[in-house]
């Protein structure tokens, strides 16, 4: 049904169920016209086509059985009990054909099926609930006995003509308080077959359709045990439903053999969603096994994995054709995850090297991912003109005129930097495999990029890094385009800082001294700053600028740069305390808008940023003493938390400005 086209299953299900309903209109029709309900009483027919069906019957039930055991899967042990005690009551019910075995009717005869239908329904009930695997199978022992047990002592009772099987015959098979049972049964398999479709909805299976179809074939025949007459035609209408369910099975079975050419797995779409997980693990551990062999055969030159194919189709039940089909694949799927893991590999040599770390550490992290996939590979750099490779000397002239080559079990391939052999990398070798030897070369050359870069980013740590704000130097990185001349309008809060007295100070000390005092003070305040997000953009002699909220945006630029002010201060005095001759800084801090961007020329430029609010930081510098941090008003009113420690100078009127500036001098936050 599920390899059917949308708009054909709906018709196939309409055929479907009306081949249900037929045989119940049948009956119908029989019971309502008696004429037509005649009777046929032969005996020995009876017996020779109801042991033969039976007998038949018996083949799928015990094939379920080996399929739960296999399995340990609760469901289908229950289904196997369910056509099992219906099958085998409906052998006792040939035996006990009268005149042949036995010579007269009893009992035993009429209630025998009546008895393994309900039977069976309470088995077909119990299948279809939610089951514990375990509990279930706990008991498999006394549900086996018991009903074998009940089986062999009902058939020596009715053909040894034992009591109580040996109590007259019935009208009908079914009488009296029976009836009732039969109802109850009906029921049964009725919810049965509901729940399987639910299952079959969920995920479609031949088999499932052919369990729930039984079942209510064997509801049907229940309705027709009870409400025909002995021989007549409507009682043997329930014995070909019988033949019809325990055919539906056996079929579906016959077509899944087919399908799949194997035993293995006919029943496995029945079982329960937790057996299915285990089924399903076991064969991804197996899959797993044989790649693993597969890729070691790959590597090791053994020739063959027969073994492990032989024992994963015993295992499984698998045919010799299936077991050629899964090598081929799980050669298909080692060659596939091998090159999944060898191109993984050069792609994580490619993210290693933009990381920025020393070429010897990401040499080892470039090797530890590499070697799981390539093997044995070693790398060695040329260092102070001479190249080794664990005992192996290597000549960089040498390489650099032969090229890549092939030594015993290794292929050699020099790492180059600007053109120059700068070391070598040893991978192992494979015999004719020009897809090895391909992803070779793209090691060696992606760790040749790797080392090139590594060394890049060292340049430019110090050629770079260290002549402007780190912020400013990876802003410049992501994007060569902010090196542009021009800039926008950004609000900043800028940081002024010199040093009070330093020229009357470089009039009295030589100028080392003077050196030595700028590169201590700086060498505390361009952290404070740093370390608080900030960006200096400016060293003219003994001040500095700095800029916060640019380049990168910080909501609270305010309060970084009143702390990074704050902690200049206080590193400042930890130096001058032991040298009241030099001088201190004083901190100006104001926040509104700028002009930011890069200013000069095609030819040399700057980081900086122009404007009021820039020039106001400046004069607010000069206004403060030595060691205070004088903040504009924009600058108070912007701080996340009110300053603990700080007082108003009222306005102030500055060089070069009309309007009066109201600053606050900060003394801690």
């Amino acid at each position: 049904m599920t390899s059917l086209p949308p708009t054909v299953q709906p018709v196939r299900a309409v055929v479907w169920a009306m081949h249900l309903l037929v045989p119940l209109g049948g009956l119908w029709l029989l019971l309502a016209h008696p004429a037509a309900d005649v009777l046929w009483h032969h005996p020995p027919s009876h017996f020779w086509l109801v042991l033969n069906v039976a007998a038949i019957s018996l083949l799928p039930g015990i094939a379920m059985t080996n399929a739960a055991m296999n399995r340990r899967d609760a469901r289908l042990f229950l289904v196997s009990l369910c056509f099992l005690s219906s099958a085998g009551f409906f052998l006792l019910h040939a035996l006990a054909t009268p005149g042949v075995l036995v010579d007269h009717a009893n009992i035993g005869f009429d209630l025998s099926q009546p008895t393994g239908l309900a039977i069976s329904a309470v088995f077909a009930a119990a299948s279809s609930l939610p089951l514990n695997s375990a509990r279930v199978l706990a008991i498999r022992k006394p549900l086996w006995i018991g009903l074998t047990a009940l089986m062999a002592l009902w058939g020596v009772g009715q053909l040894l003509d034992l009591p109580p099987l040996n109590a007259p015959q019935q009208v009908r098979d079914v009488e009296g308080p029976l009836i009732g049972v039969a109802i109850l049964a009906v029921v049964l398999y009725l919810v049965a077959a509901w729940r399987y479709y639910r299952l079959h909805r969920r995920a479609p299976a031949a088999v499932l359709v052919s369990i729930l179809t039984a079942f209510v074939l064997l509801a049907e025949a229940m309705v027709a045990v009870t409400l025909a007459d002995k021989w007549h035609l409507s009682w043997w209408e329930w014995h070909v439903l019988l033949v019809f369910a325990f055919g539906f099975v056996a079929y579906s079975a016959y077509v899944q053999y087919r399908r799949e050419g194997s035993s293995a797995g006919l029943f496995d779409a029945v079982m329960l969603a937790p057996t299915v997980r285990a089924v399903r693990a076991q064969y991804e551990s197996a899959l797993e096994e044989l790649v693993t062999a597969l890729r070691d055969r790959e590597r090791s030159g053994r020739p063959t994995v027969e073994p492990l194919a032989s024992q994963l189709a015993h295992r499984f039940g698998l045919t010799e054709r299936q077991a050629v089909v899964l090598d081929r694949a799980g050669t298909a799927l080692a060659a596939e995850r091998e090159l999944s893991a060898l191109l993984g590999a050069l792609v994580a040599v490619g993210e290693r090297a933009r990381v920025g770390l020393g070429e010897q550490e990401l040499l080892q992290e470039v090797l530890t991912r590499v070697r799981p996939a390539y093997g044995p590979v070693e790398v060695g750099l040329v260092t102070n003109g001479t190249l080794d490779v664990s005992g192996r000397a290597y000549s960089p002239d040498d390489l650099a005129a032969r090229g890549p080559y092939r030594d015993g079990d290794r292929l050699i391939h020099p790492l180059t930097v600007k053109g120059k052999v700068a070391g070598v990398v040893e991978v192992p070798a494979r015999a004719g495999s020009e897809t090895w030897n391909a992803l070779a070369a793209a090691l060696a050359n992606q760790l040749s990029i790797a080392v090139e870069n590594a060394r890049l980013y060292a340049e430019l740590s110090t050629l770079f890094r260290q002549y402007m704000s780190p912020d400013v130097a990876a802003s410049l990185l992501a994007d060569p385009a902010q090196a542009a001349l021009g800039g926008s309008i950004v609000e900043v809060t800028a940081l002024f800082a010199d040093l009070r007295g330093f020229t009357t100070f470089s009039e009295q000390v030589n100028p080392g001294e003077i050196v030595t005092m700028l590169n201590r003070y700086h060498g505390v305040a361009v952290p404070c700053i740093l370390d608080n997000g900030g960006t200096v953009v400016q060293f003219v002699g003994d001040a500095l600028l700095a800029l916060f909220n640019a380049p990168a945006r910080q909501p609270d630029h305010a309060q970084r740069a009143v702390r990074a002010g704050l902690a200049m201060q206080a590193a400042v005095d930890a130096i001058a305390g032991d040298r009241p001759g030099w001088p201190r800084f004083r901190v100006g801090i104001n926040t509104g808008s700028a002009l930011v961007g890069n200013i000069g020329s095609e030819t040399l430029r700057g980081f900086n940023a122009m404007g009021d609010a820039v020039n106001v930081a400046a004069r607010l510098q000069t206004l403060a003493q030595p060691g205070q941090v004088v903040v504009g008003d924009a600058t108070m009113q912007q701080l996340e938390f009110p300053a603990s420690i700080s007082y108003s100078l009222g306005e102030l009127t500055v060089k070069g400005r009309r309007q009066p500036v109201r600053a606050h001098v900060v003394a801690a936050l």
